[in-house]
Formats: C-alpha cells, sequence, structure tokens
C-alpha cells in the first residue's frame, strides 16, 4: 500500500495544472492519479477511526466510507448532466470488484496457497445481496422496456421506489452481519484483525479523514470538468470511461488491499472488500444517486442498457459460482480476470 503514496505528488501538480488551465487531457490524468493515493489515505483514516469506535460502529463506519472517492466523483458528474456516465461508473464498479479484483485476490493468494476458505456464511450472504442487486436493475429495465416513457417520468418513479427497498435491504444486512449475527462472520481466524489496537489518535484520524476527503471532492471537480473534453480527444467513448477507468481510480486502493490480503491468506477479508464493495455499490451508492438526481435537477433512473444488465448478471452469476464451494484457488482467478477482460473488449467497441 506505501508505494501508492508516493503519488501523492500528483496532489499538488493536479491543483497547479487546473490553476493554470492547462489541457483538458493533462488536467484529467493528473487528477485521476491524485485521486488514487488519497483514497488510499482516506481508507487508512477510516480504518484508525472504525478502531477508536469498535468492531460494530467501526464495521458500519466502513462500510459507510468503504467507495466515498466513487461517489463523490459520480455525484459531481450527476450535477454535470453526466448520467450515462454516472450509470457506466456503476456498472463498471459492480463489475470490476466482481470480475477484476475478486479474480486477482484469488489469482495471487491461489498462487502462494494450493487452496483458499471462504467463510460459507459471507459467501452465501454475498450471494444473496448480489441477486438482489441484480433485481434492482433488470426490473427498472424491463418496466422501461414494456412501458414506454420518452421523458421516463414513470421509469425514474419506479426506480426511486426501488432506490428505497435496495437502501433498506443494505441496512439490514450491515444489521444482519455486524449486530445479530455477527460471530458467524467472525470464523477463519479474521477476528484478531477487527480487534487490532489503532496506531492513530483519534483527533489524527479524524484530522487526515476530513482533509482527505475534502481534497478527493476538489479533485473529483477537477476529473469531471475534464471529463468530456478529455474522452473526445482521447477517442474513447463515454461509456467505456464510466465503466473501465472511472471505478480503477475511485478504488484502486481498496482494490490493492484485497489483493493484499488473499496473499496474507486472509481470503475473507479479500472477498469482503472486492464483492462487498459491489454490494455497497448496488444496493447504497447508486440508489444514493437516484435521491440526489431530484436534489440536482437532473433525475437519474435504474433502467440501464441491455447490455450493462446482462454484463452484470453474468458477472454475479459467475461470482457467485465461484463462492459456493467455500473455497479459491488460482484457476478461479484466472477465469474472472478471462471474463473481465472480454467484457471489457466488447464495450471498448461498444
Amino acid at each position: 500500500m506505501k508505494y501508492l503514496y508516493a503519488l501523492l505528488i500528483f496532489v499538488p501538480i493536479a491543483i497547479a495544472a487546473e490553476l493554470m488551465h492547462a489541457s483538458p487531457i493533462v488536467i484529467f490524468a493528473l487528477s485521476a492519479a491524485a485521486i488514487v493515493p488519497l483514497s488510499g489515505v482516506l481508507g487508512a483514516a477510516t480504518e484508525e477511526l472504525a478502531g477508536h469506535t469498535g468492531p460494530t460502529i467501526g464495521g458500519l463506519i466502513n462500510a459507510t466510507l468503504g467507495n466515498f472517492a466513487e461517489l463523490v466523483i459520480a455525484a459531481l458528474a450527476l450535477r454535470a448532466g453526466l448520467i450515462d456516465l454516472v450509470k457506466a461508473s456503476i456498472t463498471g464498479s459492480i463489475l470490476g470488484n466482481l470480475l477484476l479484483v475478486l479474480g486477482a485476490a484469488q489469482l495471487a493468494g491461489g498462487l502462494k496457497y494450493r487452496s483458499q476458505r471462504i467463510n460459507p456464511n459471507l459467501a452465501g450472504l454475498s450471494s444473496t445481496l448480489l441477486v438482489v442487486a441484480v433485481l434492482g436493475l433488470v426490473m427498472p429495465a424491463v418496466f422501461h422496456a414494456l412501458h414506454p416513457d420518452p421523458l421516463r417520468v414513470a421509469t425514474v418513479r419506479v426506480s426511486a421506489w426501488i432506490a428505497g427497498f435496495l437502501i433498506l435491504g443494505y441496512a439490514l444486512s450491515l444489521v444482519y452481519s455486524m449486530v445479530t449475527h455477527k460471530a458467524a462472520f467472525n470464523e477463519g481466524g479474521d477476528v484478531a484483525h477487527h480487534e487490532e489496537k489503532p496506531h492513530w489518535s483519534l483527533r489524527k484520524a479524524i484530522i487526515v479523514l476530513v482533509a482527505a476527503a475534502a481534497t478527493i471532492g476538489v479533485l473529483s471537480e477537477f476529473l469531471v470538468g475534464s471529463t468530456e473534453e478529455a474522452v473526445r480527444s482521447l477517442g474513447l467513448s463515454e461509456m467505456f470511461v464510466g465503466l473501465i477507468l472511472i471505478p480503477i481510480i475511485g478504488n484502486a486502493a481498496e482494490h490493492s488491499s484485497a489483493v493484499l490480503m488473499a496473499m496474507k491468506n486472509r481470503m475473507d477479508l479479500a472477498v469482503g472488500i472486492a464483492v462487498g464493495s459491489s454490494i455497497q455499490v448496488a444496493l447504497l451508492i447508486a440508489p444514493i444517486l437516484v435521491f440526489l438526481g431530484f436534489a440536482f435537477d437532473q433525475p437519474m433512473d435504474l433502467a440501464f442498457t441491455i447490455i450493462e444488465v446482462a454484463s452484470v448478471a453474468v458477472a454475479v452469476g459467475v461470482a457467485s459460482s465461484v463462492m459456493q464451494d467455500s473455497e479459491s484457488n488460482w484457476l478461479e482467478g484466472a477465469f474472472l480476470l478471462i471474463a473481465y477482460a472480454a467484457i471489457g473488449v466488447v464495450f471498448f467497441f461498444f
């Protein structure tokens, strides 16, 4: 993780580039490079803050701030009216975490250990929540297809109701895994991890968290502001940028953590990071963006394109399949990466 912090040098450089009105491509690239390590700093501060608040509140803090950078980028893009980019980033984050991150973690861990165990309770709950996530994407798309609505008013209304149900489902899953059935999810030797004492004072953790969050907000503004021009200059589609680049930028630090945990034979944590992030995006981040759309006067629905829904459904099916036996090996990881590459190629030429 420490090597990512070397990229913090791009923070002042990105700010200087914006102040000097550099080209959109330069601002986009520098802002992206700066957000990556800041996400890691935010994650570290969140972990330290969680250590001061106890396992239950700490787990809630981690769950809430896990995708903060991505939420900020998506919210700013939504405010700017880049709704297709926002939807693509939601799809891309789910795909990236389920296929790229989980696949890389299984491959890295499997090359070091012949086989790794996954807590069956974690695997079972994750699979259930992923199916609910697919439901939340499929039903608005089906409704929109069967109920032609040029202004999408009815589709937005349906999406708002579904968004509320998804947030409720996510909240209930947190209560289940962190309160009523907490012991079932502490099997497999990861209990000690949750009991580690914080290395920072509470004051330092809060200051670093607030500073990192504020800086991410500023840089995300630069990133979103330069996206349209940068996309045109690079000849890339808005969907490809949203599906591939934005999720990687927002979650790079978290991605590396999942791989490192797998290499330390802590596969439960690796799965929790990768799959948990996908679940959070589908059940919390996407619904929040639907409601933010009303606040920004940029109504957004959950009616994704057929190719996006199909890709997420396939990813959920493949990820659930590799977790169902509660074991992990390098071959499963390799096939997840192959699936991600295949989907990426399709969207590149879409």
